[in-house]
């Protein structure tokens, strides 16, 4: 998969935790329908809704860039665990860190990216299916591990995968690996630098100005 389609999938997965539904014209199928209220159903359910909302107001999201910031902002406080995915993404440098400063960074994320590539989301026109494989339960008690295909019109199935947690009765995802490559490691090898020489504030707030901006083609493209 090119550095160009990794971002544009991360950039998706903050609007449904369905990377490969959100970025084309698709239709979601799977080998055997997923239990009403399992993950994997979750999966189905923000694909089919991201889908058509992206189709039927597509003229709209693009005449109006913050329609559809505050539509993927709406889908990503829905289906991700923002918060908890900021923490793993913090490692260390969340250790004594309030709610507050977390919350911070998981949001000042989210806005970094879909800034960046939200509006690839409409231009993005490759024909995807998706296709969920199964779903498992993580070590430790710590979630459930769905895993999908992505179905190209041309060229081999792209594995992704969503690791969800059971938050208060609903499922939502703190993680999403592409090919192998998981969101949540990207930005942790990304941002230890500037944690190191700087406050988890400061690097939300250079996130926020651009100074610094997330998962960028190169970033995403040296964990591969």
């Amino acid at each position: 998969m090119k550095r160009s389609m990794f971002t544009l999938v991360l950039a998706a997965a903050l609007a449904a935790s369905t990377p490969a539904v959100g970025l084309a014209q698709a239709q979601a199928s799977t080998a055997a329908a997923p239990a009403q209220g399992s993950a994997s159903a979750l999966v189905l359910r923000s694909s089919t809704r991201v889908l058509s909302t992206l189709e039927q107001r597509r003229a709209e999201f693009k005449s109006n860039p913050a329609a559809l910031k505050a539509f993927i902002k709406d889908e990503f406080n829905t289906s991700f665990d923002g918060n908890y995915a900021a923490r793993l993404v913090l490692g260390l440098h969340g250790r004594g860190a309030s709610e507050a400063e977390i919350a911070d960074f998981a949001s000042a994320l989210a806005d970094n990216l879909t800034a960046r590539y939200g509006q690839s989301l409409l231009d993005f026109n490759q024909r995807l299916r998706v296709r969920i494989k199964s779903e498992s339960p993580l070590p430790g008690n710590r979630g459930v591990r769905v895993s999908t295909e992505m179905l190209r019109e041309s060229g081999d199935p792209v594995p992704v995968e969503y690791l969800l947690r059971n938050v208060n009765g609903q499922w939502k995802a703190f993680d999403v690996m592409i090919e192998g490559v998981s969101y949540v490691q990207t930005f942790k090898n990304q941002f230890d630098a500037p944690l190191r020489q700087k406050s988890i504030r400061q690097v939300a707030a250079d996130l926020r100005a651009g100074r610094l901006q997330a998962a960028s083609a190169d970033a995403a493209g040296n964990q591969r």
